[in-house]
């Protein structure tokens, strides 16, 4: 189910946090009203909230019968400013409908059943429109540190005060960055008309296909996982990696080149890495350097064993991958745009003291900050936003799904674009090997594409671009001269793509091996494969990681 914001429901101020038990009023079908009274947790301090089968209502009143959408409305109006009315429509789109016509994900949206001995006919109800009881480990549990967080935050954007706030978001993996951001976009968005949202972790990117940096202009609320609301950013560079260790300096680049697009007409926020161990603790005060928060908000579950305070003295003394702190500077004052300039000049060092509010967010939900114990793999969570973008492929109208390989692609002529792979060499001879059958990025660069030859042009370097979308080079004429990219990018801007960036990020793999309708042998996917042919080579392993058992039931829901 899809659900609608109808009006807003706050973290609240400090007596209504006190206050023991909050109400939610859903909607469904022909004017089916579902008031919900969600109840503490056994401590006090949290709330177990949300949809779909992961989270519960502990008391639920179904009002029955349809009525018109005026009588409705006189019925919403009735709920008082601490409730929030929810919508519920069926999840009915073409993204979802090629999301489940992969066999692996066939079963998706189907909500886990348990038999339940106490299972009431509100319970019925609720499971009608897909809403099933959970035990409260599995729910969205709100932390104290974290109303406070949010409630300091929702006033300092909405105060009219000089500037607008930018707010930086960091700490380990699996310490729910994702979760506060969306949760503090929704609760601005009920008093703002738009929100910037920066996206810094290139491995688990919140409106793009993995492997981003990007900015985007948010003006609906955040409601569901990244595969369900990939959109185009304002600004996006394809870094090709799910991963920046193997060249920290580009991803610097990056970083600064998207930051600039920023106005600061409408508050940030910015998503960070959960890389905060050795290079990548110190990647991240060069972040903070570079884009010089007004508010960081640092999580971590262990009385910060996994990385220290990021208190302003902190980050103005340490020493950062390619900043100087104070103590090693020769200069104590980086002038007024030090911000801007975040790469030291020689015998230089950045020595300008950060001005920002810390605020500390103590995650409390189980297996918090414990690496390996995600709900759902991260590899899983890259295939499904590259899905929910080639979803875009798809017809609008309500009909049968269509098989990649029955789509007509464009056709591209060798000599208008130009050719990068990223992460690795290729030699030219094996570079169309390369290509075809791949992941690509669809960039602009300022340059203008010259052709010495029939051939290919190749970059020699990685450029530092715009990318416009993705595309999957479905085949390589070489008689003809021509690439076939298959891609949901618009011609309008189609015509201005005049760079093709092969990266690190390979096509899911339910594309090549689970779509309807192939005839004869699948070409490029093979598991006898001589792998001492010259250009070839292993995928590699991270051997020291488990891969867990995964029920798409509970964790997609």
């Amino acid at each position: 189910m899809r659900a609608h914001r109808v009006r807003r429901r706050e973290c609240g101020s400090g007596a209504r946090r006190r206050a023991a038990r909050r109400h939610f009023a859903c909607g469904a079908g022909g004017g089916r009203h579902f008031a919900l009274r969600a109840a503490r947790c056994g401590n006090g301090r949290h709330f177990a909230c949300g949809a779909g089968g992961r989270h519960f209502a502990p008391v639920a009143r179904a009002e029955r019968g349809a009525c018109p959408v005026a009588e409705a409305r006189v019925k919403v109006m009735r709920f008082s400013p601490e409730c929030a009315v929810v919508l519920l429509e069926h999840l009915d789109t073409p993204v979802t409908r090629f999301l489940l016509s992969h066999p692996p994900l066939s079963r998706l949206f189907e909500p886990q059943k348990k038999e339940e001995s106490s299972f009431t006919s509100e319970d019925a109800v609720l499971a009608s429109v897909g809403i099933m009881k959970c035990s409260p480990d599995r729910g969205l549990l709100v932390s104290e540190s974290m109303c406070l967080a949010l409630e300091e935050l929702i006033q300092a954007c909405c105060e009219e005060d000089e500037g607008v706030p930018v707010v930086l978001v960091c700490g380990p993996k699996n310490t729910g960055k994702s979760t506060f951001n969306r949760y503090l976009i929704n609760l601005l968005l009920n008093r703002l008309p738009s929100v910037e949202y920066m996206e810094c972790d290139i491995g688990q990117t919140e409106f793009t296909p993995p492997g981003c940096v990007s900015l985007s202009n948010v003006t609906e609320p955040v409601l569901g996982p990244p595969f369900t609301h990939q959109q185009t950013p304002r600004k996006m560079v394809y870094y090709g990696q799910t991963s920046c260790e193997q060249d920290t300096e580009r991803y610097l680049d990056v970083v600064k080149y998207v930051f600039s697009s920023y106005k600061k007409e409408v508050p940030l926020v910015i998503n960070t890495m959960g890389w905060v161990k050795g290079e990548g603790l110190l990647l991240l005060i060069d972040i903070i350097r570079l884009l010089s928060p007004s508010h960081i908000v640092q999580m971590d579950v262990y009385d910060w064993k996994a990385m220290a305070p990021l208190t302003p003295e902190y980050v103005h003394l340490t020493p950062g991958l390619y900043t100087k702190g104070k103590q090693q500077a020769k200069c104590k004052q980086m002038g007024a745009d030090g911000a801007e300039s975040w790469k030291p000049s020689e015998g230089e060092g950045d020595a300008a003291a950060p001005e920002y509010k810390l605020l500390y967010v103590h995650p409390e939900f189980p297996r918090a900050g414990v690496a390996g114990e995600a709900r759902v793999h991260s590899g899983i969570l890259r295939d499904m936003s590259m899905l929910g973008y080639l979803g875009q492929l798809q017809a609008p109208d309500i009909g049968a799904v269509l098989p990649l390989q029955s789509l007509v692609p464009y056709q591209v002529p060798f000599s208008a674009v130009a050719l990068r792979v990223i992460h690795t060499d290729v030699a030219p001879t094996n570079i169309m090997y390369a290509v075809n059958a791949s992941w690509v990025g669809l960039c602009r660069i300022p340059d203008e594409i010259r052709s010495q030859t029939d051939g290919p042009v190749l970059l020699t370097q990685t450029p530092v671009c715009d990318c416009l979308g993705f595309g999957i080079v479905r085949g390589v004429d070489m008689e003809k001269k021509l690439y076939h990219v298959l891609t949901p990018v618009p011609p309008e801007n189609l015509r201005l793509v005049n760079c093709l960036l092969l990266g690190n990020i390979a096509i899911p793999n339910c594309i090549l091996v689970g779509q309807q309708g192939v005839e004869g042998e699948i070409p490029y996917v093979t598991s006898d494969y001589n792998y001492s042919i010259l250009g070839s080579g292993k995928l590699k392993k991270k051997k020291h990681f488990k891969r867990r058992e995964y029920a798409f039931e509970c964790d997609y829901a």
